[in-house]
């Protein structure tokens, strides 16, 4: 954790905004239940200020990749379900009983030894079991599912309280695959015994209620990412990144900007240095493609993105607000993630989950400003 006046950058993450945005779902694919994924520290962005609000909001189910993530997120939500995706690796099953862990089994070798772990009477939870409709990632495939459904012993003592699945291609709303994975997975499942289901992530809350079974599991749309690419986006804004001004230069023709000279400065102007670089997550590939805000004015990044600094055009605004110590904005809701994404060419996930340790961070919540 960083002292504000010590850091380059200001990171301010809104987690009314968040519970918000979990409340939005919740309420449009009831009566299925809305759990929240909060792995990779709620995508980079706090799970311990994050998920005990949406806790407090009502979520009982949380989601996340790794075992590790788990055992931190319980004392954060005593009492809910904790849903670990990547399931356990071999001699781990104690560790999940310990931490009140709900497995989700992705093979049949998981499942053979969570089944043996659970029948030797060491308070195992219960499980989920993970079927491959399309991904050819983790889970069951129709043939291991043939044969797990030929030993119910095993099921049996897995103790499964989910079936779930992923879709590959929920985010393009008329992709053939949506319906093919959801016909597949009703199929799939008839062959286990009743259990909830669980197919959707966050796009997939916004392809209709055939798609929301038992479970919802959205992550990406909580944090303000568009789950409905090409239409407006019907999340809350949560993330706000602000650098500052270290320096203001005025430049002329034929100067040049940062590493490779790959941007010449065509006329007279202002170029203010930012403390902000690919080492706090602002990507070397928005150089001269990104920019950023101030005054309202939209400033363009020039030159190339370095460790510890980027550089801007400021030529268009004011002197009296784009000073040394000045901030500027680089994410906000005149330049969300998703825009930062596409000027980077990757995705919003990975522009949240990028966010370095640098920054120093502020929780917004109804109550109070708080701050580490």
């Amino acid at each position: 954790m960083t002292d504000p006046s010590h850091s380059g950058s200001l990171l301010t993450i809104d987690v009314e905004a968040i519970v918000a945005n979990w409340r939005l779902i919740s309420q449009g694919v009831a009566p299925a239940e809305a759990a929240a994924v909060v792995k990779a520290d709620s995508y980079g962005l706090g799970a311990a200020q994050i998920a005990p609000a949406l806790a407090a909001a009502g979520c009982n189910t949380f989601v996340v990749a790794t075992l590790d993530e788990g055992i931190a997120l319980r004392p954060l939500v005593p009492a809910a379900v904790i849903l670990v995706l990547n399931g356990p690796l071999p001699g781990s099953e104690a560790d999940f009983a310990a931490h009140s862990l709900v497995p989700v089994l992705n093979s049949l070798g998981q499942i053979t030894a969570w089944s043996n772990f659970a029948k030797a009477g060491s308070g195992a939870p219960a499980a989920a079991i993970h079927i491959d409709t399309g991904m050819n990632r983790l889970g069951l495939d129709e043939t291991e599912l043939d044969r797990l459904a030929a030993r119910p012993g095993v099921l049996a003592g897995v103790r499964p309280i989910l079936a779930l699945s992923h879709l590959a291609c929920a985010d393009e709303r008329d992709h053939p695959m949506n319906e093919e994975q959801r016909m597949l997975f009703t199929r799939l499942t008839s062959r286990l015994p009743a259990m909830p289901l669980s197919l959707s992530a966050s796009s997939g809350c916004f392809l209709g209620r055939n798609f929301h079974f038992d479970l919802v599991r959205p992550g990406a749309a909580l944090y303000g990412l568009n789950p409905t690419p090409g239409r407006p986006n019907p999340m809350a804004q949560v993330v706000r990144l602000q650098g500052k001004i270290l320096q203001v230069r005025d430049v002329d023709s034929p100067r040049t900007v940062g590493y490779g000279a790959t941007y010449r400065v065509t006329g007279p102007g202002r170029i203010a240095t930012v403390s902000i670089g690919y080492a706090d997550g602002w990507f070397r590939a928005l150089g001269n493609r990104g920019h950023g805000m101030i005054g309202g004015v939209k400033v363009p990044l020039v030159g190339r993105v370095s460790m510890d600094l980027a550089c801007f055009d400021v030529s268009a605004v004011p002197q009296a607000v784009s000073h040394p110590g000045a901030l500027i904005d680089l994410i906000g809701p005149d330049y969300t993630a998703d825009d930062v994404a596409a000027d980077a060419g990757t995705i919003g996930y990975e522009i949240l989950t990028a966010l370095g340790r640098r920054h120093h961070r502020r929780w917004l919540t109804s109550a109070e400003e708080a701050q580490a």
